[in-house]
């Protein structure tokens, strides 16, 4: 007889063993609720420095000090942290190389890419929409307080 055929058999006389269980489903998540974990990840996604960075690492793998010359403004100590962050969180890997002076550089991750993705059209917003939402600052600032 074949496996299948035992298999079939089995299943008749109610000897096999039931499939296991899927596991439990997480309970959905609600970014509005203040204990929600996800906004952990809202908090990176929210920083510019990790849009910057991401959207630089996306491109190559880069060394700090590149990153740092690249990112106009951003601090070195600010630079570190967020790169910290993002290896921590897994959106970034850290390969030293043993030369002298020591070299540094750092790589998006596959979990990192599909974020620079997302963030990345942020960024495209940002820089096709600035004049109009510079234009509407103007207009603000030059109107009468509301609140007062």
């Amino acid at each position: 007889m074949s496996d299948a055929g035992a298999a079939v058999k089995k299943a008749r006389a109610g000897n096999l063993v039931p499939p296991p269980k899927p596991p439990a489903q997480e309970k959905a998540r609600n970014p509005y609720a203040a204990a929600c974990p996800t906004r952990l990840a809202l908090d990176r996604i929210a920083d510019k420095w990790t849009v910057l960075i991401l959207g630089r690492l996306a491109e190559r793998p880069t060394r700090f000090n590149r990153l740092r010359r690249e990112i106009e403004g951003m601090t070195q100590k600010t630079l570190a942290a967020t790169l910290r962050s993002l290896e921590r969180d897994g959106l970034v890997t850290r390969s030293v190389t043993p030369t002298v002076p020591i070299s540094v550089e750092y790589a998006i991750t596959p979990l990192g890419a599909t974020l620079s993705d997302a963030v990345g059209a942020l960024r495209l917003w940002a820089e096709h929409h600035i004049e109009a939402v510079l234009a509407a600052q103007r207009r603000y600032d030059a109107s009468p307080d509301p609140y007062s």
